[in-house]
């Protein structure tokens, strides 16, 4: 698929058909994502990949609040057959960027004027979801709720220092509606874009 073709193609699916992904398929996803950005290539990155059904039905009970999980949103994404939890991990860049080549002598997190742990998994995230659209699936990021985070890190041993930034979910997309905030409209570049000065 042409590179402008998957930019456009690309939206967040919400109901999946839960038929099996290839293995393969799932290979080429993740070893894109590998391929972000990153500052000082510290690569402060982890993806835990859930792809059995007993994986994604421990996973939606570990980040399901009480109560929750029972609407027409839910169903359909519980029946992604795979989910992808991308993981930063602040200490990998503090690391990093205290060895002798960056010029810095400690790991003050006060340096840094973005968390670029996070931007870097995010981009990470995106170029799982435009391998995605390029292989003919569906995707959707979504996040953990903040007081499931504990339940979902003891349900899959995640260690404290990584931090989950939301969910990419992956399948074969079924028949669903499109986001009501589509409405929206999109802005167009004329309205965000500013050039020489704002």
């Amino acid at each position: 698929m042409d590179f402008q073709d998957v930019v456009r193609r690309r939206r967040m699916v919400r109901n999946f058909d839960p038929r099996p992904v290839d293995p393969a398929v799932v290979a080429r996803i993740l070893d894109n994502a590998v391929r972000a950005p990153s500052a000082g290539f510290s690569q402060g990155w982890g993806f835990l990949v859930l792809d059995t059904p007993e994986d994604v039905a421990r996973f939606w009970e570990a980040t399901t609040p009480a109560g929750a999980g029972v609407d027409a949103w839910s169903a359909g994404m519980r029946r992604a057959p795979v989910l992808v939890v991308p993981l930063s991990c602040k200490g990998a860049y503090l690391d990093r960027y205290a060895e002798a080549d960056k010029g810095w002598t400690d790991r003050d997190e006060a340096r840094w004027p973005v968390p670029y742990w996070h931007i870097d998994t995010g981009m990470a995230a995106l170029l799982m979801l435009l391998t995605v659209t390029d292989e003919g699936l569906g995707g959707c990021f979504f996040g953990i709720p903040p007081e499931q985070i504990p339940s979902f890190r003891k349900a899959f041993g995640v260690p404290e220092d990584h931090t989950p930034i939301g969910v990419v979910a992956l399948g074969h997309p079924a028949p669903d509606r499109r986001s009501p905030s589509l409405k929206r409209g999109r802005r167009s570049a004329d309205e965000v874009v500013h050039r020489g000065r704002w």
